[in-house]
């Protein structure tokens, strides 16, 4: 690391001025004992103090990036989108339970969850919804929630008893705070409406929601959450911005992938991750192959931060031999 890159950096500038100005006064003792080495003694003090002090100044510096680094890869806040799959209403009730299991999460720990948008079915269920979730380490834990969770029960209007198979998927979009992708004004396409369902009579009569479309890319986001327009802009533009970083990583990772056979699909949105099996009270992680049970508690947000840990610390290990549920 330079001196300069700490000066552009807006949390080290006033460290690096510091630094700067001990570094002209160390000159300016060096100046001062050519001229009169009779000062040997006083200025070798002087110059171990400031020597001293600019190590301080530079080790603070580096603690500081290596701080930003490490939030840059691991965000503390992000966008968890979720969305029906296979199995019509069942589907969508699922992915109003699997909503509902990451909001209970989040409460326990401390984490702010806010809807941003959300389009349900005729009954009630998700057919897709958006949340903005923020709080220390929520990408560093969440972050292999991403792919197609299943759940396999008896709907209460199956009248013979019949075991459904439904899912819904998962993606979670990191929010960093320097992004690695150009958008271009003249790229997007921008409208209001006027926002559906709760939130007061301002939300539905003014138009304060906001939808954009990326041209380019064809992605589509929405936000209705906020009461005033330019909030819902705003928002909307941190959740496009953030599915374009995604697009992006996940191209590079298919392009590194081609050279590496170990690669595992921590990020695939298609790939099935976890089967909810309400009838043997079993959930199944199929990348550990690893179950666990009390249903009921995991699906509260309850005791689930036990299967995000796990999966977290075992993603990629070898799984001993084990075989995958055959559920």
């Amino acid at each position: 690391m330079t001196i300069e890159e700490f000066k552009n950096n807006k949390k080290t500038t006033y460290l690096a001025d510091e630094f700067i100005r001990l570094e002209t006064e160390e000159k300016s003792v060096m100046e001062m004992l050519m001229k009169d080495p009779s000062m040997t003694e006083m200025a070798k003090d002087e110059l171990a103090s400031l020597k001293s002090q600019k190590e301080n100044i530079w080790k603070q510096m580096e603690d500081i990036l290596t701080e930003e680094k490490k939030e840059e890869e691991f965000p503390n806040e992000i966008i968890m989108e979720v969305r029906a799959g296979v199995g019509g209403d069942e589907a969508a009730l699922f992915a109003e339970v699997l909503a509902k299991m990451y909001s209970g999460y989040a409460g326990i720990k401390g984490w702010s969850f806010t809807p941003l948008d959300e389009s349900r079915n005729d009954i009630g269920g998700y057919k897709e919804a958006s949340f903005e979730i923020k709080g220390l380490g929520v990408y560093k834990e969440l972050r292999y929630e991403t792919g197609v969770h299943r759940i396999q029960r008896v709907p209460e209007t199956e009248k013979n008893g019949r075991v459904h198979t439904s899912t819904a998927s998962v993606a979670v979009l990191p929010i960093r705070k320097k992004s690695n992708v150009e958008i271009k004004p003249a790229d997007l396409l921008i409208e209001f409406s006027r926002a559906g369902g709760k939130g007061g009579q301002n939300v539905n009569k003014v138009e304060t929601a906001v939808r954009i479309l990326h041209k380019p890319s064809g992605i589509d986001v929405r936000c209705t959450a906020e009461r005033s327009q330019s909030r819902n802009k705003e928002k909307a533009m941190m959740i496009l911005t953030a599915k374009l970083e995604l697009q992006k990583a996940e191209s590079d990772a298919i392009q590194f992938a081609k050279e590496r056979k170990d690669q595992i699909g921590t990020a695939d949105r298609s790939e099935k991750i976890r089967t909810y099996n309400i009838l043997q009270d079993r959930i199944t992680d199929h990348r550990v192959k690893q179950s666990w049970y009390n249903i009921t508690k995991i699906l509260s947000g309850e005791s689930v931060g036990e299967v995000i840990k796990y999966v977290g610390e075992n993603i990629g290990k070898p799984t001993d031999g084990k075989e995958d549920d055959p559920d």
